[in-house]
C-alpha cells in the first residue's frame, strides 16, 4: 500500500505528537493512472465520488450503458463533486476517465467483471474490464476516496445456503474502509440472508431517509429492517466520518431507496424476477453471470420498465452520494482548520517540496581487494535516508526555510525508522500550493501531478523549481507545453542533452569532460531553454555549477521578474568553481547536488545576492561530500550562510554572453 504523507518541516518541532501526522492513501505507479481532475481534487480536499464501470461493461447495452455513464458523472458535478469512474483499460487500473474512454468501455465486446479476485490476471495480461463494487472498493480506498456510488450491491444469492454464492461485494465491505451508497442490496437476492452477513462482516448498515425499511434495489420495501437509519446527508456524513475516524477496516453501507415515483413498479418487477430467476436456473447460468442474465431478462419482461427504474435509482443515488461526500469534505475542512493554529502564530507562507523519499543501503568492504570463491569479505553497511525530494526538504529545513514536503512512502518496516530520522519533518497542515514562495518538484513525480503544479504555476504565477533527478526522468515535464510554466531546472549535462533530445533540439555528438568544451556544450544545451525558464542551473560535478539566465550589470538574475522591463538584460552563463575537496574526503556523492540546489534556494528565499546563493549551495555540497549522510547533519544556518559565505575566499566567477 501506498500513502501520500504531508511533512512540514522545521527543526524546531520536534516535541509536536507524531500522533498529528496527517496521511491520506495515495494510488499511483505502474498499474494506475489518476485523472488530472480527479488528483487535483484529492490534493486540495474536495469532495470526491467513486463511480463502478460494471454497470457500463455488463449492466445495459450500448450505446445507452454511455449515455447512462455521462448522465451520472454530470449529477455528481453539479451536486458539487468530482466524479471518478473507475475502469481498467489494457491492463492499467483507471480512477477518472475521459470521455473517450468512458466509450472504449461501454462499446467493448470483450470486456472482462473485475472483483479482487480478477485484478492480479486481468492486469498482468493487459486485459479491460468494469470494476465491480468490490474492486471499485478496493480502488477507491488506495485513491483515498472515501465515498462510493453505485445501484446496488450484491449479496447471498437466493437459495444460496445450498450453493454458497455469496458476493464478494459483503467481505469487501467488511474489510475495506469505504462508504458505499446504494439502493440496497438487488432484490434478485435473498435481502434476510445478506443483511444476516454484513452483520457477520462487522458492516454498518443505516438506510437513509425517514424509515429503517432496507430497499430493494427497484423496490422501496423488502420487509427487512436496517439496523439504523441517517435523516440526511449531514448524518450519513457524521456517521462515515465516526467510521473512519475509528480507524475500523470495514465499511459503511448507506442504503437508498429508490425514487417514491418509482415505488408502484416494484410489486410487478418482483414478479418478474421469479420468472427471471427459474429461466436461469434452467438454462444453467451461475455465478457471476447470474447478474447481467437476470437484468437482462427483466428489461425484456417489464417492457423497459425495469430498465426505467434502475436509471432512475442510479441517478438518484448519485445525487443523495455526492451530496453526502459534499457534506463529508465540509465535516473534513472544518475539523483540519480548527485543529490548525492561529494565523497569526503562522510564519509566512511555506515553500513546498513534492519529490521522494528513499531508504538507501550503502555497503563497504573493509579491504580494497574483494575475496572470491565464496569467501567471506568484512566490511560495514549503513542505512540512510535519501530521495531528492526529501533531500532538497532536508537541506531547506536545515537552512531554517521549513518547507512543506509532499511525498509517499511504503506502509513497511522503513515507515518508522523514516518519520523517526525525520523528526524535524513533523506534520502539521497541508499549506495551499498556491501561497507558496517556492514549489519544488522531483523527477519521481508522476507526469499527472508535474503537470498539475505546472498547470497551477501559469494561474498563479508561482516559482516551481524541477529537479530532474536522472536522465531517464529528466524529461517529464518536457513531455508537453507544461515546462514554459517552470522558472527553474538544476540538470546535469546529461540530464540537459536528454531534455533537449525530448524537444527535438540540436545534440553535440558526444558530451566532453575539458571544463572549457563542457561550459561551451552546457550553454548550447542551456540557451533554447531560456525562452521560457528564468534560471537554469547546469550541475558538473567536480567543476562546480554553471547559472544561465539574463544578466544585467554582470550578475545573472534568480528572481524572476527582476529584468522583465530591462531592455539591456542580456542572456548570460556564469561558472562559478566548486571548493576543492580531496577524493580521500570524500564519501558519499548522493545528496550533493541536492545539497547544491537547496543551498541556492535558501540564499533565493532569503533574498541574498546571485553570488551569495550560489556559495551557500556551493558550501552545502562540500559538507554533504563528507559526510555519511546524502544531507549532512552538519549543514545550518550558522554553517551555510551570508556570514559564512563573506568570511571566505572564493575564485570570481567567469561570464559568457549567450547571445
Amino acid at each position: 500500500m501506498i500513502r501520500k504523507i504531508t511533512l512540514s518541516l522545521g527543526r524546531h518541532m520536534s516535541s509536536m505528537a507524531r500522533g498529528a501526522t496527517q496521511v491520506r492513501r495515495l494510488l499511483h505507479g505502474g498499474y494506475v493512472r489518476i485523472h488530472p481532475s480527479v488528483q487535483e481534487a484529492l490534493v486540495e480536499g474536495r469532495p470526491v465520488v467513486a463511480l463502478e464501470s460494471t454497470i457500463i461493461t455488463h449492466g445495459m447495452a450500448y450505446p445507452l450503458n454511455l449515455s447512462m455513464a455521462r448522465e451520472v458523472e454530470e449529477i455528481v458535478r453539479i451536486n458539487g463533486a468530482v466524479p471518478a469512474t473507475v475502469g481498467i483499460l489494457r491492463g492499467e487500473i483507471h480512477v477518472g476517465l475521459t470521455d473517450e474512454e468512458l466509450e472504449f468501455l461501454a462499446s467493448s465486446k470483450n470486456a472482462v467483471k473485475v472483483s479482487r479476485r480478477d485484478f492480479p490476471f486481468v492486469l498482468s495480461q493487459g486485459l479491460s474490464g468494469g470494476t465491480t463494487v468490490s474492486g471499485t472498493m478496493i480502488t477507491a480506498h488506495k485513491a483515498g476516496i472515501p465515498v462510493f456510488v453505485t445501484g446496488g450491491i450484491g449479496g447471498v444469492h437466493r437459495d444460496g445456503e445450498n450453493t454458497l454464492d455469496v458476493s464478494a461485494d459483503l467481505t469487501e465491505l467488511g474489510r475495506t474502509p469505504v462508504a458505499v451508497v446504494s439502493a440496497g442490496a438487488k432484490s434478485i437476492l435473498d435481502i434476510g440472508r445478506t443483511l444476516e452477513y454484513l452483520e457477520t462482516q462487522g458492516v454498518c448498515v443505516a438506510a437513509f431517509g425517514e424509515s429503517r425499511e432496507f430497499p430493494a434495489f427497484f423496490s422501496r420495501q423488502s420487509g427487512f429492517q436496517a439496523p439504523y437509519h441517517v435523516q440526511d446527508e449531514e448524518e450519513a456524513a457524521k456517521l462515515i466520518d465516526s467510521a473512519l475516524g475509528l480507524g475500523l477496516s470495514s465499511g459503511v453501507l448507506i442504503a437508498v431507496p429508490c425514487p417514491q415515483e418509482r415505488a408502484a413498479e416494484g410489486q410487478a418487477i418482483e414478479k418478474a424476477i421469479q420468472q427471471a430467476l427459474s429461466q436461469a436456473r434452467s438454462k444453467g447460468i451461475t455465478g457471476k453471470e447470474v447478474t447481467p442474465f437476470l437484468l437482462q431478462k427483466l428489461t425484456e419482461l417489464t417492457d423497459g420498465k425495469s430498465l426505467d427504474s434502475n436509471l432512475a435509482l442510479i441517478q438518484n443515488n448519485a445525487r443523495v452520494g455526492s451530496c453526502i461526500a459534499v457534506a463529508l469534505s465540509k465535516l473534513q475542512k472544518a475539523r483540519r482548520k480548527g485543529s490548525q493554529p492561529r494565523r497569526k502564530d503562522m510564519t509566512a507562507p511555506q515553500p513546498v517540496v513534492i519529490g521522494g523519499i528513499n531508504v538507501d543501503f550503502i555497503a563497504k568492504a573493509q579491504n580494497s581487494e574483494i575475496l572470491g570463491g565464496g569467501q567471506t569479505n568484512a566490511g560495514r553497511v549503513r542505512r540512510t535516508f535519501g530521495g531528492v525530494g526529501r533531500n532538497l526538504a532536508d537541506c531547506l529545513s536545515r537552512l531554517g526555510q521549513a518547507p512543506l514536503l509532499l511525498s509517499a512512502v511504503g506502509k513497511d518496516e522503513h515507515l518508522e525508522s523514516v518519520l523517526h530520522y525525520c523528526h524535524h519533518m513533523v506534520s502539521q497542515f497541508k499549506e495551499n500550493l498556491c501561497q507558496a514562495p517556492l514549489v519544488c518538484i522531483d523527477g519521481n513525480v508522476p507526469l499527472s501531478t508535474i503537470q498539475y503544479v505546472c498547470q497551477l504555476a501559469r494561474e498563479h504565477q508561482l516559482a516551481v523549481c524541477y529537479e530532474p533527478t536522472d536522465e531517464s526522468k529528466a524529461s517529464k515535464p518536457f513531455l508537453s507545453d507544461s515546462w514554459k510554466a517552470l522558472t527553474y531546472i538544476s540538470p546535469n549535462l546529461q540530464e540537459l542533452r536528454a531534455i533537449n533530445r525530448t524537444l527535438g533540439n540540436p545534440l553535440p555528438a558526444e558530451l566532453p569532460s575539458r571544463l572549457e568544451d563542457v561550459v561551451q556544450a552546457a550553454v548550447a544545451l542551456a540557451c533554447p531553454l531560456l525562452a521560457h525558464l528564468h534560471c537554469v542551473v547546469v550541475t558538473l560535478g567536480a567543476h562546480g555549477v554553471l547559472l544561465c539566465g539574463k544578466s544585467l550589470g554582470g550578475s545573472i538574475s534568480l528572481y524572476p521578474g527582476a529584468h522583465k522591463q530591462a531592455a539591456a538584460a542580456r542572456l548570460c552563463a556564469a561558472h562559478y568553481p566548486a571548493i576543492p575537496i580531496s577524493r580521500e574526503e570524500i564519501i558519499n556523492v548522493s545528496g550533493a547536488g541536492d545539497s547544491l540546489m537547496a543551498g541556492i534556494l535558501a540564499g533565493v528565499l532569503a533574498k541574498h545576492d546571485t553570488g551569495t546563493c550560489v556559495r551557500m549551495g556551493l558550501l552545502a555540497a562540500s559538507l554533504s561530500l563528507r559526510s555519511y549522510e546524502p544531507i549532512s547533519p552538519e549543514i545550518s544556518t550558522s554553517s551555510v550562510s551570508q556570514e559564512q559565505v563573506k568570511s571566505r575566499s572564493w575564485p570570481e566567477a567567469k561570464v559568457w554572453k549567450m547571445d
